[in-house]
């Protein structure tokens, strides 16, 4: 078998997953703002290499975004590899990867391919907030997938095919969860503490 392409004393990987809406954005940006993380969201390399002129994949990370499907996983990782290397070389170390793995194959994959995580970010967060919350972004989002159709599918999505990796990682020990109904500083309180005592 093949090695991964980084080792765990070369890059911090932490994954961050939960619902849509959980709040995992906002948390992020707050964690680059500080700690000098580099925050890839799987959402949006997919969506900035749909955009890109001259894609091979383009079309084809459209169709499955706007079904609330899951892209194919060698698409995503090889999305995810290239940015990392890319800010490896750039002397970076911690990175935050947001929305990602989203099934149980992509977890496995990835720790294979790239490099195993540290651990994972779990924000826990009642549907129904995270209905409100993206109702509103919405409003100005400008994303295809912010209706009240895609968000539902993107809940079964995530329950059925997520969770089952946030159980996985659980076994393993890996596993932050935080409640993320409450104000953003207070759920920040928490990840820095996370933060601080496992990296």
């Amino acid at each position: 078998m093949s090695k991964p392409e980084f080792s765990k004393e070369q890059v911090n990987v932490v994954f961050v997953l939960g619902g849509p809406g959980a709040g995992k954005g906002t948390q992020c940006s707050k964690l680059v703002q500080d700690h000098d993380f580099v925050h890839l969201s799987a959402g949006d390399l997919l969506r900035a290499e749909q955009a890109r002129d001259g894609s091979e994949v383009g079309a084809l990370i459209k169709h499955y975004i706007t079904e609330g499907l899951i892209v194919p996983q060698e698409i995503t990782i090889q999305l995810l590899n290239n940015a990392i290397k890319e800010s490896y070389g750039r002397g970076k170390h911690n990175f935050l990867i947001d929305g990602f793995p989203r099934k149980m194959d992509q977890a496995i994959t990835f720790e294979e391919v790239v490099v195993p995580s540290k651990f994972v970010l779990f924000f826990d967060c009642p549907e129904t907030v995270m209905m409100e919350r993206l109702m509103e972004r919405g409003k100005t989002s400008g994303r295809d997938d912010d209706n009240v159709e895609s968000i539902k599918k993107r809940f079964k999505t995530f329950e059925e095919t997520s969770m089952p990796v946030v159980e996985y990682f659980e076994k393993q020990g890996k596993v932050v969860r935080i409640v993320c109904d409450k104000p953003v500083d207070e759920v920040y309180k928490e990840v820095e503490r996370a933060i601080n005592e496992k990296l």
